[in-house]
């Protein structure tokens, strides 16, 4: 449920970056209208700003974020800028179509990061100043951060913060861009920032923090109650290395313990399970089964003595409702029998909605899949949900007809027939097992030089008819990819999981990041 903030010194603004800084996350690759979905659905849910992309990063980032700063109702959207006077121009020119655009600009000012540029303290300084004034004088609403700013000298951050305030900045971000800091710590740097900086209590201070030593969401609230009043955050934790702040987790935790962390924000919780299973989805990284909040098994019950509590009084174990996150139990059960009806009231109570068109296609699927099994269980419509998604009609790549030969006797073979830009391939190929033979049935009509890093398989549900969940993770000149697919055929779900790697990597092929990256 959304909470509604007493006065803006109750609130904290929620900053979601997932579409900057989670797509950094080596392998998670979202595509355009992924994008725009997952943007959507963070307007709706209550996000206050939006990282929406790194606009000089490539043609493709600079489209998504001007798309979403035009089709935006309720967030100001943000677009990121390096030190430069071509990174921020580009930026206004992607968000300035939005209702409220914001311009972020940032530059490394740890002894380490300033040794990058080979500036000095003064030539940085100066630097400062001149790129948040250039970017002021074209957006009213301008964030700068001092990357790794926990691993910057005190004297220093408080004299370059002071200069990006007098240029315009409307709120200073001070990132953990390696996850060094501990709470005390991002308590600590917040309230010095605070009383020593000239005008610091006319801007906000955000805090951006990564999960490196599995603090990111305690320095957050830290930061919090020291008198941050933004939190950086990504939805999952999704982000490069072990991630960043998870949003569920922050917004969380500040609705169950209101008691001693009195701030509120502006996020409707129940549409948490839904933005974080769309995110697992599109960039092909799954939630951890123990993950906070969103994780399978966080609501999950095994302990005699648990059970027990729970069926007297639910509060015993759990100290939030899963109705909270959009989470709704129900005695519907599944099979070949239900009808589009019953599908779609599960689907919704499993936190996906959609359009009569959406819902057509996987009713087909739901009927295929109930007529392979006689039980079709909650798991197994979150990853036909999965599969719908990362295996789309208009993918480059498409597994049309695949059957294969395995046994004691080798060699093993696979039949394979894969649809390339709309037209047959067919081709019988062989390798070291049914799985082997069939990645090496795709390399044959599908030429390419990626090397399988990850090959996974997680079964969906229990029983031999249960549904395969496959990963593969693939690298081509240091571009990582994440493909998932599910199936009842283990090697059917390979088969589509590797071509997903594929179709994911023709997108990267488009792109060129920039040569620094912000955290």
């Amino acid at each position: 449920m959304t909470q509604n903030p007493k006065s803006e010194q109750d609130r904290v603004l929620i900053f979601d970056t997932t579409l900057r800084d989670g797509e950094q996350s080596p392998g998670a690759t979202m595509s355009h209208n992924e994008k725009l979905e997952i943007a959507a659905l963070l307007d709706e849910m209550g996000v206050d700003i939006i990282e929406a992309g790194f606009p000089i990063a490539s043609e493709g980032d600079f489209e998504a974020v001007s798309e979403i700063a035009k089709l935006s109702k309720n967030a100001v959207i943000c677009g990121l800028a390096r030190a430069s006077f071509t990174d921020i121009d580009r930026a206004w020119e992607a968000v300035k179509h939005a209702g409220q655009p914001r311009i972020h600009t940032f530059i490394g000012t740890s002894p380490l990061h300033r040794d990058i540029p080979k500036l000095s303290m003064d030539e940085m300084a100066e630097r400062i100043h001149e790129t948040v004034s250039h970017a002021r004088n074209l957006c009213d609403n301008i964030q700068w951060s001092p990357m790794d700013a926990t691993r910057t000298e005190h004297d220093y951050l408080c004299r370059v913060v002071e200069i990006a305030i007098k240029a315009g900045a409307g709120t200073i971000n001070i990132p953990d861009t390696v996850g060094y800091t501990a709470p005390r710590e991002s308590a600590d740097l917040i309230r010095m920032l605070l009383e020593r900086v000239p005008g610091a209590d006319n801007v906000i201070f955000s805090t951006h923090c990564h999960n490196d030593l599995g603090m990111a969401t305690a320095n957050a609230l830290a930061a919090v109650e020291a008198g941050a009043r933004q939190v950086e955050c990504t939805i999952n934790g999704l982000g490069e290395r072990a991630g960043n702040t998870a949003l569920e987790e922050v917004v969380m935790a500040l609705r169950v313990r209101n008691d001693i962390m009195p701030w509120q924000t502006g996020i409707d919780t129940t549409k948490i399970m839904q933005a974080s299973r769309m995110v697992a989805t599109v960039s092909g990284f799954p939630v951890q089964f123990n993950k906070a909040i969103v994780g399978k098994n966080a609501f999950a019950h095994e302990s005699g003595i648990h059970q027990d509590g729970m069926l007297k009084n639910a509060e015993t174990f759990e100290i939030m409702r899963p109705s909270d996150i959009g989470l709704t139990e129900t005695n519907l059960v599944m099979g070949k029998h239900s009808g589009r009806a019953a599908l779609r009231s599960k689907l919704s109570d499993l936190g996906y909605e959609m359009g009569d068109n959406q819902l057509k296609d996987v009713f087909v699927r739901f009927k295929a899949l109930a007529d392979r099994k006689k039980e079709v269980y909650d798991d197994d419509l979150i990853a036909l949900m999965t599969d719908s998604n990362t295996n789309a009609a208009n993918d480059r790549l498409q597994v049309k007809h695949l059957k294969v030969i395995c046994g004691t006797e080798g060699p093993q073979t696979a039949d394979l027939v894969l649809v390339i830009d709309g037209v047959d391939h067919q081709v019988n190929a062989t390798g070291d097992g049914p799985v082997d033979a069939t990645f090496a049935a795709v390399k044959a009509l599908f030429p390419h030089n990626a090397r399988l890093q990850l090959y996974q398989v997680h079964a969906v549900t229990e029983g031999t008819d249960a549904q395969a969940t496959v990963s593969v993770r693939m690298e081509e000149d240091g571009k990582i990819v994440t493909g998932q697919s599910s199936d009842t055929d283990t090697v059917v779900a390979s088969a589509k999981a590797y071509v997903n790697a594929l179709n994911k990597l023709l997108i990267r092929r488009t792109r060129s990041a920039p040569d620094a990256i912000a955290s």
